[in-house]
């Protein structure tokens, strides 16, 4: 019996571990989800504008910088699903942010995934494996016209 459960627990260690090792990159639109039904459902209300770096905006004051990295369940979900679910939950802790410092806007957005940063003046990066998907964002919060 001791022979079997070891057995078990050593293909069980094999199969998380390679499950664990997938981390596909995905891409998706910032101005689409924020505009979507689904950010209204999750709490991202309009009083705090999400801009990206490259975009333009017309700053009137930096109320400083912020990261926020979320990893949400993505087992049983595809890929982008898991990533707009998990991007939601980055946007809401920034609007937070930006709420708790007065500001009505978090500018110069980036990925910031594992620190490294992408650019793009129409994405957001995620990252999904098997079981957990994630999305970490830079940005400044600001007052803008």
């Amino acid at each position: 019996m001791r022979r079997f459960a070891l057995i078990a627990a050593t293909a069980l260690l094999a199969v998380a571990s390679t499950a664990q090792a997938r981390d596909t990159r995905v891409e998706q639109s910032l101005r689409e989800l924020v505009n979507s039904q689904a950010a209204r459902d999750a709490g991202i209300d309009g009083s705090v504008r999400f801009y990206l770096a490259g975009e333009k905006v017309n700053v009137q004051q930096r109320l400083g910088e912020d990261v926020t990295n979320k990893k949400t369940n993505a087992a049983n979900k595809s890929d982008e699903e898991a990533c707009r679910w998990v991007a939601l939950s980055a946007l809401r802790a920034l609007q937070d942010g930006a709420k708790s410092r007065n500001a009505n806007a978090v500018v110069d957005i980036v990925s910031y995934y594992k620190k490294n940063e992408f650019k793009s003046t129409t994405n957001y990066e995620c990252y999904a494996g098997t079981l957990m998907a994630g999305v970490a964002l830079k940005g400044t919060y600001a007052k803008v016209k």
